[in-house]
């Protein structure tokens, strides 16, 4: 077998560990830390219990324990074996364990002391999963409070292992070793072929495909960010790609599909590989020459305003295009095809964020609490979990009784914990052992959790019936699962009548119960203020009442994914428990005027109304009140005067009365105004004007008059209202009237020549002007023997600038003189 290249570093890892606790192993990809470093550390004196590799990914995780077994001439499950979410295979003899890191990450928190475990190896810590911080942080913990004998290795297919190393100091020796290998380099040959702004990517990925298979030797790994695009993919090669196998690479293919996938055809035939990000590190795919990338990823983020967890599609990061392009260059020279222009690779972001850094930590909180740290913060984080989302996750813990009001765990609370589940799961599987029906509960807990169990239908309840009737690894794997946590949550005892599968699902997520809007069913309301969409032609468009588990997308149109009829008697069971009957005080825009009504909520969801009586006057201010800042300040009655000082506020540049301040400060300057109104047009305009004055106070004031005052006043004698409302502040005014003008006026500061619209004696436009003086000089000439025939009755000098202003005809100064 070639050497690899990371065994010229495992004896300075070996004497490293032999008198140090922890070290970073830097290795390429290809170098082969995955499958060398942890049997390594088989044969150490200090090495006397089982080591655990983690893996971010189950696919991963198997292919390492597989690859492991045979390299050592075991059987996997003796020696070397694996756990997953939904597979294992260990016996007693097993003393190197391949698992995940959510594994992991539930085992020391169930007990932080690790008995009989030697050492820890964290794989792919680059990637940097909240799984593989939080286990990492929790391992760090342990080792420095309880087995201090523990080693912990960190491997990283980067060099940012320096962060790493200081994070897994030692207070005797300072910054863990940092030992690097050399990688095992082929060449590479980048090719950016772009892609057509309208093409969907499927198209693009399929017609790269069919040019590689031309143009290229070897076998093809295709990058594309979810399940729907490889299916559509699938479907536009099947047929046009003959004698060449097609294999989706997924977590939601079982094992054997995944298998086929990384192994070289037993033919020697050519394969074609589409894979989600799945694929980017962690396991190589025998016989790979060819990677084409879609440049796109699908990734989860938590929406911590709605509570859930929506995925994002996005531009990769350099570092995860850096990763994808590799795969190809592992075994031999290969070639890498990229979806876009070069020239947006530099535009690409560094890295992937942390997953701690948008994902839910309500898991993660609990986890802490169970294991007695009250405040996450007290652990050794390479980056913390921010304080918002902590904040918003206690919450959350609190209101379904896993927490006290001081953050302490509560009984109910360690029995979530010791479920591997999500916290609202987790409550949803221990309530319903209470009722004597943990095992419905455990296989609806499972359900959400494998999204290929029974299909890809919406209703979990259909889901059920198809995953009971299902035969083959992956469901009896996922039935194993739910016996397990039936068994850890307790077989309970029968009580009252049995909860249906819409009434558990809305005790796990009972924000998330939603009424159909009327119409199709293809609009829905939820409890917590959310709306929801579905499609019209789902079976569950014509329930009255539904139990969201999962949903897609935000704002308003997100889409239902999961969910499970609520029949009558569920919904008057939450009405009777939690609905609320309050006086809501509202403003009618429609009818201009302040509504009081008494309405049953469930939630956000009303249920009945009727009138109430008339809302007292500062109910009434409040609703104005809120409406104003719902909607803006334009449904203000401002009045020629309140708009005109907001308009010259804004170019005199007084930030205090800027739409921006006045919306933030409505209850200081509104809320008086407010008094007795229970209609806007009850305000009076001014009493805004004031208002405004008030909280400009008197230097602003002074500076609005100074800079962009009101008026502008004539040497005939008129004042004329300057509009600072366009891109020059400008007034409108009869030539006769600023006859004597020999300067242009000017406004702002700095100074600025005010726009002066000259008109007719009828008051139609005649010239514009920001030169007056010119003007008179210039092109008055012309426009005055024009006038002079219009308007005979009126002066029209030939040198204006010398002449008496004037707003009255020749005949009447002549009276008037006389």
């Amino acid at each position: 077998m070639t050497r690899l290249p990371v065994e010229d570093a495992l004896p300075r890892l070996l004497a490293t560990l032999s008198d140090r606790s922890n070290a970073v192993l830097i290795a390429p990809p290809g170098a082969g830390k995955t499958t060398m470093a942890a049997p390594a550390l088989l044969d150490e004196p200090w090495c006397t219990g089982e080591v655990l590799l983690l893996s971010p990914r189950r696919l991963a995780a198997r292919a390492a324990a597989e690859r492991i077994a045979d390299l050592a001439g075991s059987r996997l499950g003796d020696l070397v074996g694996y756990a997953t979410r939904l597979d294992s295979k260990r016996s007693a003899a097993t003393r190197l364990t391949v698992m995940t890191q959510g594994i992991f990450r539930n085992r020391v928190a169930a007990d932080p002391e690790l008995p009989g475990v030697s050492a820890v190896l964290f794989d792919e810590v680059h990637e940097r999963s909240i799984d593989g911080d939080f286990g990492l942080a929790l391992a760090l913990d342990a080792q420095a409070g309880l087995r201090p004998d523990l080693r912990l290795i960190a491997m990283s297919a980067t060099l940012d292992g320096a962060r790493f190393a200081a994070l897994m100091a030692e207070d005797d020796h300072g910054a863990a070793p940092l030992i690097e290998s050399a990688g095992r380099s082929h060449p590479l040959t980048i090719r950016y072929a772009g892609r057509r702004a309208e093409e969907r990517i499927e198209d693009a990925v399929a017609r790269a495909v069919r040019e590689a298979l031309s143009d290229h030797d070897g076998d093809i790994l295709a990058f594309l960010p979810g399940v729907r695009e490889i299916d559509r993919t699938a479907e536009r090669l099947t047929g046009r790609v003959g004698g060449v196998a097609i294999h989706p690479l997924h977590g939601q293919c079982d094992p054997a599909a995944q298998r086929a996938a990384i192994r070289r055809a037993p033919d020697g035939a050519r394969k074609i590989v589409l894979a989600t990000s799945i694929a980017e590190t962690s396991i190589t795919i025998d016989g790979l020459r060819i990677v084409i990338d879609s440049g796109l990823s699908r990734r989860a983020r938590f929406d911590r305003a709605a509570g859930v967890t929506r995925l994002v599609t996005e531009r990769v990061s350099a570092a995860a295009a850096t990763q994808r392009a590799g795969r190809a260059a592992r075994q031999a020279p290969g070639i890498a095809i990229r979806l876009w222009e070069e020239a947006a690779t530099a535009g690409l972001a560094a890295y992937d964020p942390p997953e701690i850094l948008e994902s839910d930590l309500a898991p993660l909180l609990l986890d802490c609490a169970a294991s007695g740290i009250g405040d996450p913060a007290s652990l050794r984080w390479i980056d913390a979990p921010p304080a918002a989302g902590l904040t918003e996750a206690r919450k959350r813990l609190v209101a379904i009784g896993a927490l006290d009001s001081d953050g302490r765990i509560t009984p109910h609370g360690r029995a979530i914990a010791r479920l591997p589940l999500p916290p609202a799961v987790a409550h949803m599987v221990v309530v319903a052992a209470r009722q004597g029906q943990s095992a419905l509960a455990a296989e609806i807990a499972v359900l959400l959790a494998e999204q290929r169990l029974g299909g890809r239908d919406c209703d979990i309840e259909t889901r059920l019936t198809r995953w009971r009737r299902e035969r083959g690894r992956a469901a009896d794997a996922a039935r194993a699962l739910a016996r397990r946590i039936e068994k850890l949550a307790g077989p309970g005892e029968t009580r009252g009548d049995p909860m249906s599968i819409g009434a558990l699902v809305a005790t796990a997520f009972p924000d998330r119960v939603a009424r159909r809007g009327g119409g199709d069913g293809s609009r829905w309301t939820s409890v917590g203020g959310r709306g929801f969409t579905l499609p019209a032609d789902q079976p569950l468009a014509h329930a009255s009442w539904l139990a969201v588990a999962d949903v897609q997308g935000s704002a308003s149109g997100a889409r239902i994914v999961s969910a499970a009829r609520l029949d009558d008697r569920d919904v008057a069971a939450l009405i009777d428990a939690e609905a609320e009957t309050r006086i809501v005080t509202r403003y009618d825009a429609a009818e201009d005027r302040v509504q009081a009504l008494r309405e049953r909520r469930l939630g956000a969801i009303r249920l009945a109304s009727e009138p109430a009586q008339s809302p007292d006057p500062a109910q009434a201010a409040a609703a104005l009140l809120a409406h104003v800042a719902a909607n803006g300040l334009a449904c203000l009655p401002w009045g020629a005067a309140g708009q005109a000082l907001l308009t010259r506020a804004g170019y005199a540049g007084v930030d205090a009365l800027g739409e921006e301040n006045l919306l933030a400060t409505l209850d200081d300057w509104l809320a008086p105004a407010l008094d007795g109104a229970r209609r806007l047009r009850d305000i009076a305009p001014d009493a805004l004007v004031s208002a405004l004055q008030g909280l400009a106070g008197w230097n602003a004031m002074q500076r609005i008059d100074r800079i962009a005052p009101r008026w502008f006043e004539t040497p005939a004698g008129t004042r004329h209202e300057i509009d600072y409302g366009g891109a020059d502040p400008k007034v409108a005014v009869r030539a006769q009237a600023v006859f004597g003008l020999d300067s242009h006026p000017h406004v702002g500061d700095p100074p600025r020549p005010l726009l002066i619209e000259l008109t007719s004696p009828a008051g139609r436009p005649i010239q514009a002007t920001r030169d007056l003086p010119a003007f008179w000089r210039g092109s008055w000439a012309d426009v005055a023997k024009d006038m002079r025939g219009r308007y005979p009755r009126h002066p029209w000098p030939d040198d204006p600038a010398s002449a008496r202003a004037t707003v009255r005809t020749k005949n009447a100064d002549a009276r008037r003189k006389s």
